[in-house]
């Protein structure tokens, strides 16, 4: 089953997507109302990156109810090279090959199923980037 044609033509579905303040230049993500530096409501889409390096991770073992059958599961904190920092879950690779300062890219990934009426939710998550050497 295909994901609906009115889904899809939502962007922030299918990529990441930021604000950039008009007044002051700031990157705001998740989007607000308002700048959280200067407290103006101009902005314009900013799409994030879809590469960027793991600065930090956590190792989640005891998780939010509904999130049981994922555990453990890696959530890190990702840096782009504009400065930019965002939290997001780290996927395709095992916890004891990760290592800070990997570089990683965004992929869509299976985040749950609904049993009864089979929907599948999928999720913008990163994985790291292996280079042949």
């Amino acid at each position: 089953m295909s994901v609906p044609r009115y889904w899809r033509n939502i962007p922030q579905r299918i990529r990441m997507e930021a604000l950039k303040c008009k007044s002051c230049g700031k990157i705001i993500y998740p989007p607000r109302v308002k700048c959280i530096y200067c407290g103006k409501n101009d902005f314009e889409t900013y799409i994030i990156p879809e590469k960027g390096r793991l600065i930090s991770f956590s190792i989640i073992r005891h998780p939010p109810i509904g999130f049981e059958y994922t555990t453990p599961y890696i959530v890190g904190i990702i840096e782009f090279d504009n400065g930019l920092r965002i939290s997001s879950q780290i996927t395709d690779i095992d916890i004891k090959e990760l290592k800070t300062g990997m570089e990683v890219e965004q992929v869509f990934r299976k985040v749950s199923e609904d049993g009864k009426s089979g929907i599948i939710q999928y999720a913008i998550k990163f994985r790291p980037i292996f280079q042949n050497i």
